[in-house]
């Protein structure tokens, strides 16, 4: 029998001096999981994967500063910027320890936030890690996505684009540049919490040699495939993406 579906709330708070948008489901009584959006793109499209869990766990998806609802600073964050304003949020709502699930550029903003504050985070799931250090430029990353685009629900697109709009072209191209330089492969090795690599076996963006390098560089690191998920396997492939973050967090002590 299906899991009626969870609606989340919509939560306000300031952490680090800006007010934050949070999509939040506490119905179970499970440990904390936090979604961690991708590039530009807002806690919105987490929500699929949010309702998934929400059965299970007590779910947190925050627009990161400049994104969504939340507040956007004048200053475009940096990578590490977004993670230590992520450490402070946690203080904020209140949790002291959970478990985090990321894509994309959500991975980088984790990886820095587990190599840096390694008491706040009991486990990670990195879905579609960027950026591909072989592949470390503007023009094939916008290739490549742009022919995942084609592999996702059609909805996302839509979502996307509300996104953009919130958050300004600007601020779009300038996290892009920041996304770039960010070098994930320098922070994984310093993530001590149980983490598992997870890659929609038609992702264009993330090809699987990357994925399986970043689950090796990872000292408990693991390498897990979503079959026909594109990139946004938290969007167009939710239910099979939570069945491993349910069997991997089980797992975790």
């Amino acid at each position: 029998m299906a899991e009626p579906i969870v609606e989340l709330e919509s939560r306000c708070v300031t952490a680090g001096g800006w007010k934050a948008h949070v999509r939040v489901a506490e119905h179970a009584t499970g440990p904390p999981v936090v979604l961690v959006h991708g590039l530009v793109i807002s806690s919105l499209y987490m929500v699929p994967t949010a309702r998934e869990l929400a059965p299970y766990f007590r779910v947190y998806a925050p627009d990161l500063p400049g994104f969504g609802l939340s507040d956007k600073p004048r200053r475009v964050l940096s990578v590490p910027e977004h993670a230590a304003w992520l450490a402070g949020w946690m203080g904020a709502m209140g949790l002291a320890r959970a478990a985090f699930v990321g894509n994309s550029f959500g991975c980088q903003v984790i990886a820095h936030l587990a190599a840096g504050h390694p008491e706040l985070v009991s486990a990670a799931v990195l879905a579609g890690p960027t950026i591909d250090p072989h592949a470390r430029s503007a023009p094939r990353q916008i290739g490549r996505w742009l022919v995942d685009w084609t592999r996702e629900r059609p909805s996302l697109a839509p979502a996307h684009v509300r996104d953009y709009w919130h958050a300004g072209i600007p601020r779009a191209l300038a996290t892009f540049r920041l996304s770039l330089e960010d070098r994930i492969e320098e922070q994984l090795p310093r993530v001590q919490a149980p983490t598992l690599v997870v890659r929609g076996a038609r992702d264009r963006i993330v090809p699987a040699y990357w994925a399986r390098e970043a689950a090796a560089l990872l000292p408990r690191g693991r390498y897990a495939e979503v079959p026909g998920g594109p990139h946004c396997v938290n969007y167009t492939t939710p239910r099979r993406f939570v069945r491993l973050i349910r069997a991997f967090l089980a797992e975790c002590p």
